[in-house]
This record gives structure tokens, sequence and C-alpha cells, in this order.
């Protein structure tokens, strides 16, 4: 426990709180997905909506796409020099459409075709797949610090009229993250989902 703190106190403020926020989330993940069955996983509630599978399936997908877009805001801010270890101020709209990505779902988003998911993934390669996403979002966090997290912006795919600040595009990945697992634990307690294998 130690090394950990020792390893996080180097980072700026906010990127220590970012951090937190993903490793928490691979926890929660950990308890929701670690013992669903193959069939469970890709159990759907109703025509047309998500399965636990389709949850975190997007999240994978999206989440890539991120950490692409990142590292290249990350690699340009250094070799123009934008640098800062903070205190940063975001903008107002950015701060309000991260706030409206948490949980439980308030305002519905419709995803954008490239990031719709699979109809049906298997166990095993999908959640190995979402926590290996949790650790690339940690070791973008460490290739940040020092970035100027306010004013470096972030091209996003799905919104090209709108960038988000390197600090808030973290912010909104987990935000967007802890959304799809609030979901998915909807899936998870629905009086329908199967318990046992007969059940489906």
């Amino acid at each position: 426990m130690f090394s950990y703190r020792l390893e996080i106190s180097v980072l700026v403020e906010d990127l220590q709180n970012y951090h937190r926020q993903f490793e928490e989330i691979k926890t929660d993940a950990q308890k929701l997905l670690g013992d669903l069955t193959e069939a469970q996983f890709n159990w759907q509630p109703g025509r047309g909506r998500w399965s636990i599978a389709q949850c975190i399936d997007h999240l994978v997908v999206t989440g890539r796409d991120s950490l692409t877009n990142m590292y290249h805001a990350i690699h340009e801010a250094r070799s123009k020099g934008l640098l800062s270890q903070g205190p940063f101020r975001y903008g107002v709209m950015e701060k309000w459409f991260v706030r409206s990505m948490e949980p439980p779902a308030k305002i519905k988003f419709k995803a954008p075709k490239a990031y719709l998911p699979s109809a049906d993934r298997p166990y095993g390669e999908t959640v190995l797949g979402f926590y290996g996403l949790q650790e690339a979002f940690l070791g973008c966090i460490k290739s940040a610090n020092g970035i100027n997290l306010s004013s470096v912006k972030v091209n996003n795919s799905a919104t090209g009229w709108f960038r988000l600040s390197l600090g808030q595009e973290l912010a909104f990945n987990a935000a967007h993250e802890r959304r799809h697992l609030w979901q998915a634990r909807q899936i998870k307690e629905d009086p329908a989902f199967p318990r046992t294998a007969t059940d489906v």
C-alpha cells in the first residue's frame, strides 16, 4: 500500500483524483462481472436493450478510441511545451457534459454508429479487454502528468464540433464507465435476469 501511495503522490492533484476513480471502477467491475456465466453476460432484458456484454464492449470500443486521441494530444502538448502543474480551471460547458454522463442516467445519449457494441461477445475476451483498458487509462494518466490539463484539447471521433480539455476527457471517460457499469448492474438486478442455466 505504501508503494502505491508513493507512486500516485507524484501526480498533480487532478490526476491523483482520476487515478483513484479508475482504480475504483476496476474494483466495482470485478464485483459486478466476476461471477457471470456466458449466458448471463449476453442476456438482454428486452428487444433493442443492451446486455451486460454490450455495455462492456461499448466501453472498450469507446475507451480505446479516446485513449488514442489523448495520447496524440499529450505527445503534441509536450512537443509544444504546453506544461503546467495546475491548479486547472475547466469550462462550464465541458463540466456540465461530464456531469450529465454520471449515473443514474437522467439524459439519454444515442451511441454513434461506430461505437455500437457487437450483438454477442465472449465473456473472457471482453472482460479481460475491459480490465486491460483500465490499466491503459492509468498509464495514460501517468503520461499526462505535467501537461496543461485545461488548455490542451482532445479530438473526439463522435463530436467533432466539441472538444474536451485533456483533464475533462479523463473525467468524462470515468463518468462514462460508471454510467454503463450502473446500466449493467440494473440488468443484473432485473427480476427476469437468468439465475440458473435453466432460466436462459
